[in-house]
C-alpha cells in the first residue's frame, strides 16, 4: 500500500514540475526577428506613411481611443466575460504610452504576446491574430506610433475576476491555445488570394469577431463561419461561403459600407467608416477574392415550421407589421430598393439561428456608414418606441418566414433581452 502511495505521489510530483516548466517557458526571453534589409533602407517618412496605413488597416484607433479622448490614448474598456479588459494608451508620451518602447519591444507585443517588462498580455489584444504580421510591416506600424502626438495618460488596470487576473493563469491560458508564428503564403494561390488572407487572418483580426469562442476565450480556428460579440451584443455573422457573391459586391460592402446583396450595420460601421473604406481597391480586391474561397460549413437542417393556428396568426400579426411600417422601404417583396434600402428576401442577416441583429435593427434602428463612396447614407428609423416587445417579435418572426427565408421566429422574452441595450 504504501508502495502505491509513495508511486502516485512520484507521479503527481511529476505532472507538476512538468506543469511549471511549461508554464515556465511562457515568461522565457523570446527571439527577435530582424527587419529586412529592404525596409531597413526605407526612408523614415517612407516607413511612417506605410505605418500609418497599416494602422488604418488594423483599426487600431477604435480599441486604443475612448469616446471624447484623445487618439490613441486607451481607456476604452473592453467587456469579455472574465471582465473588463482596458486598452493602454499607445501615443508618443514616454512616461504613459509607448515612447521609450523599441522596435523590438513593439515586435515582442505583436508576435509574443508580451509587454515590454515581459509581462504576458490578454488576448483582448488580440496578438493571436497579430503574431501572423511580418516584422517588416510591425516596424512601420512602431514607427508611424511615435509619431502618434503625446498624451499623458496613465493606463488603468484591468478588471477582471480570479483567477482570470492572474499571470499564472494567462500562461496556462497561452500554453493551450497560443504559438507565435508567421503567416505563410500558400504556394497553390494567387498573390491577391495571400494578400487577402494574410490582411484577413493578421493585421484586419476578422475571426477576432467572426469566429466562435470556447469557454475559455480563445477562437475557434479562422472558420470565419459566425460568433456572438458578448460585449457588444451583436452577432457577427459567417463570412465564408461568399462563394456566391458577385466579387464587386463584397467589395463594395467593404469599401462603402452598401451593396445590392446588404448593409453594413452595428459594430461594423464603425469598421468601414475608420478602417476599410481608406484601404487601397488592390487590398480590398484581395480581402474579397479570399473570402470567396472560404469554405462553408455543413448546411443546417431545413427549419421544419409549425402549422398550427397560433403560429399562424403569430406571424400573420407580423405581416400586417411590416404592412404598416416596413413595406414602403422594402417592398412588398423584399427585394428592397438597394443600395438604399437593402433586400430582405435571402437576406442571411435574417436567418441565422442568432436573431440579436435583426431584433436590435427594428428596436434601435440601423445606420450605415458615412463613407466617400456613400457619403449621404440611408438609416433606418427605430421602432421600439412604437412597437412593443410581442409586436416586435412578430415582425422579426414574419421577415425571418417570408420571401423564402425560412428561420425560426422568435418571442417578446428574446426582444426584451435586447431592449435596452444601446445600438452601439
Amino acid at each position: 500500500m504504501r508502495k502505491i502511495v509513495y508511486t502516485i505521489i512520484a507521479i503527481l510530483l511529476a505532472a507538476l514540475l512538468l506543469a511549471a516548466t511549461l508554464l515556465a517557458q511562457q515568461f522565457r526571453a523570446d527571439d527577435l526577428t530582424p527587419p529586412s534589409a529592404a525596409t531597413a533602407a526605407l526612408a523614415p517618412a517612407e516607413r511612417i506613411a506605410r505605418g500609418a496605413y497599416l494602422a488604418k488597416a488594423g483599426d487600431c484607433m477604435a480599441c486604443h481611443t475612448a469616446r471624447g479622448g484623445a487618439p490613441y490614448a486607451g481607456g476604452r474598456a473592453l467587456q469579455t466575460p472574465f471582465g473588463s479588459v482596458i486598452s493602454p494608451n499607445i501615443t508618443a508620451d514616454r512616461n504613459t504610452g509607448i515612447g521609450a518602447w523599441t522596435a523590438d519591444d513593439f515586435w515582442r507585443a505583436l508576435h509574443h504576446g508580451k509587454s515590454r517588462d515581459g509581462r504576458l498580455l490578454y488576448a483582448a489584444f488580440p496578438y493571436p491574430n497579430y503574431t501572423r504580421i511580418t516584422r517588416d510591416d510591425a516596424d512601420a506600424l512602431h514607427a508611424y506610433l511615435q509619431t502618434v502626438p503625446a498624451a499623458s495618460r496613465a493606463n488603468q488596470p484591468h478588471q477582471l475576476r480570479f483567477p482570470y487576473n492572474t499571470q499564472i493563469a494567462l500562461a496556462a491560458w497561452r500554453l493551450l491555445f497560443f504559438k507565435p508564428e508567421i503567416f505563410q503564403p500558400n504556394s497553390t494561390q494567387s498573390v491577391e488570394w495571400n494578400r487577402g488572407a494574410y490582411l484577413v487572418q493578421g493585421l484586419g483580426h476578422c475571426s477576432a469577431c467572426h469566429s466562435a469562442r470556447n469557454p475559455l476565450g480563445a477562437q475557434a480556428g479562422e472558420s470565419l463561419s459566425g460568433g456572438m460579440i458578448p460585449a457588444l451584443g451583436w452577432y457577427a455573422p459567417a463570412l465564408n461561403a461568399r462563394g456566391d457573391w458577385q466579387q464587386e459586391h463584397i467589395t463594395a460592402l467593404l469599401k462603402t459600407g452598401v451593396s445590392p446583396r446588404a448593409t453594413v450595420f452595428g459594430p461594423m460601421t464603425e469598421i468601414v467608416k475608420e478602417s476599410l473604406q481608406y484601404l487601397d481597391d488592390s487590398d480590398i480586391n484581395a480581402i474579397a477574392s479570399y473570402l470567396r474561397t472560404m469554405p462553408a460549413d455543413a448546411s443546417s437542417p431545413t427549419f421544419e415550421r409549425d402549422s398550427g393556428p397560433e403560429a399562424v396568426a403569430f406571424l400573420a400579426a407580423g405581416a400586417k407589421l411590416y404592412e404598416k411600417h416596413c413595406v414602403d422601404c422594402h417592398g412588398a417583396s423584399g427585394a428592397g430598393m438597394p443600395p438604399a434600402y437593402p433586400p430582405l428576401a435571402g437576406n442571411r442577416a435574417l436567418t441565422m439561428e442568432n436573431a440579436v441583429n435583426p431584433i436590435r435593427i427594428v428596436l434601435n434602428g440601423g445606420f450605415a456608414p458615412a463613407t466617400a463612396g456613400n457619403p449621404r447614407p440611408y438609416s433606418m428609423p427605430p421602432f421600439g418606441h412604437v412597437m412593443n416587445d410581442t409586436e416586435v417579435a412578430q415582425v422579426v418572426s414574419y421577415l425571418r418566414s417570408a420571401w423564402g427565408n425560412n428561420a425560426p421566429p422568435i418571442n417578446s422574452t428574446d426582444v426584451n433581452r435586447y431592449r435596452a441595450i444601446p445600438l452601439d
